[in-house]
């Protein structure tokens, strides 16, 4: 045993070193930075010695599944959250009262019923209204963009509406999800299905909120896959006449006591003065959210359990946050927000992981001229694992609403994410989809923003 663990210590210390020699000795290290070069290769070195972020995560997306806001699996993540916080060594580990709205999927299919039947690959769209017990059966106009879909708005009245538009980016086509099925009821339809917005993955549809207009009539509305889309295109250029019938049990319960989870580090100097970093728990009730954004949550969680491990305690606190109902409602933005509201003045730096676990680049970040300098040479340290960047704009949904009320500095971790819309809102959001390694490095990104923010000697303004 003595002899195992010698060999361990020794391994670790090599490898710290091999981080240590690999960070560049910019000319900014040669002052303030210089003394965060060797926690900073602790912090890389101990990311990378094992597995255990990656088993956090396979336990958390195995165990508890799908974490739909309001749901029974997303209570019970959050119990086992604070629990092993807890047991991590973190303090003030709390679980701070959010309501969430509490919507439900329930038996749901699509199909043509003319000229022949046959089934369509679906998934309704988070707070659709469901069709009632008999359906709803129409034809189908297919169009490829709302101008299209007034230009044609004499023929929508009575019918199911097909945006199959193609995706160029996810804000260019989200629109089309959360507008469309108010879009196409002005017109008189009585439902909207939606070409998926994400890349084509094996005829898997992507769900996601839509947003109903308060003007127009509420009509059931579904993402089916592209391959779907295209080839009821096809149909309807060739003179076919097609007949759909959608089904959806889908409805909105009363809200449901949910919860965000929250554990520091507390400042040895400056408690009162906060880093926060986190991601969202929930996730759509498809595939287990292990992308979305459960890599994020467990990336920010174990950025402050290495600190921990190591015996890194910054002047300031450090705080992770596991926010609730982001896909949703994003409530638990709004009720960190509000719930903090006196001491956002106070908060230092927030940072969200929300774009997956892939390889780590680095940072997008949002703030001053000069707080962006700082923020690129502590990137510096980051070379040995190739996230040193640092590119303008950062933030994130759940941090939006504190961010914009306190006027706080905010990052992004930027990812190789070539991938992460493929999987994005499927069932096929699961673990096996994040590579170890990956989830290691970006851990250990933000273990080492975190940290130096959140000890250099003067505040990040």
């Amino acid at each position: 045993m003595r002899k195992t663990g010698f060999r361990g210590q020794a391994a670790s210390a090599l490898l710290i070193l091999a981080v240590l020699t690999a960070i560049p000795a910019a000319p900014g290290q040669a002052g303030w930075l210089a003394p965060y070069r060797e926690p900073a290769a602790r912090l890389i070195a101990s990311a990378q010695a094992d597995l255990s972020a990656w088993q956090r995560l396979a336990e958390l997306c195995d165990r508890f599944g799908p974490r739909l806001a309001g749901s029974e699996n997303l209570e019970r993540a959050i119990e086992w959250v604070v629990a092993e916080m807890k047991k991590d060594g973190l303090e003030n580990v709390r679980a701070e009262k959010v309501m969430v709205p509490h919507w439900v999927r329930g038996h749901e299919w699509a199909e043509i019923t003319r000229p022949a039947r046959r089934p369509l690959v679906m998934l309704g769209l988070g707070n659709s209204v469901g069709t009632g017990p008999s359906g709803v059966e129409a034809d189908l106009l297919v169009v490829r963009s709302f101008d299209e879909l007034t230009a044609k708005a004499g023929e929508a009245r009575g019918k199911i509406v097909l945006f199959n538009v193609p995706f160029t980016g996810y804000g260019p086509t989200v629109t089309y999800r959360s507008r469309g099925a108010s879009e196409a009821a002005r017109r008189g339809a009585v439902g909207m299905l939606l070409r998926s917005v994400g890349l084509p993955g094996l005829r898997t549809p992507h769900t996601g909120a839509l947003n109903y207009s308060a003007d127009a009539p509420k009509i059931p509305a579904a993402a089916i896959a592209f391959e779907d889309a295209d080839m009821l295109q096809r149909r309807i250029l060739r003179g076919e006449s097609l007949r759909v019938k959608l089904y959806m049990e889908a409805r909105m319960l009363p809200e449901a006591e949910s919860a965000n989870v929250v554990g520091e580090i507390i400042g040895r100097e400056k408690p009162e003065e906060i880093v926060v970093v986190g991601g969202h728990l929930d996730s759509w009730d498809v595939g287990t959210g292990a992308i979305d954004d459960g890599g994020g949550c467990v990336a920010t969680w174990q950025a402050l359990r290495l600190m921990s491990r190591l015996g890194l305690r910054p002047r300031r606190t450090v705080r992770v946050v596991l926010f609730t109902n982001e896909e949703n409602g994003l409530r638990g933005g709004l009720g960190y927000r509000d719930r903090h509201a006196a001491e956002l003045a106070n908060h230092v730096l927030m940072l969200e992981s929300d774009s997956g676990v892939f390889r780590p680049l680095g940072f997008g970040f949002s703030g001053s001229e000069k707080a962006r300098a700082i923020v690129a040479e502590i990137a510096s340290l980051l070379e040995p694992i190739s996230a040193a960047s640092v590119r303008p704009g950062g933030g994130g949904a759940d941090i939006g609403p504190s961010v914009t009320a306190g006027k706080i500095p905010s990052m992004s971790l930027e990812v190789d994410g070539g991938e992460y819309f493929r999987f994005h809102h499927t069932p096929a959001d699961t673990v096996d989809k994040v590579e170890p390694r990956d989830l290691a490095r970006c851990s250990a990104a933000v273990a080492v923003m975190a940290y130096v923010v959140a000890d250099m000697p003067e505040r990040l303004k």
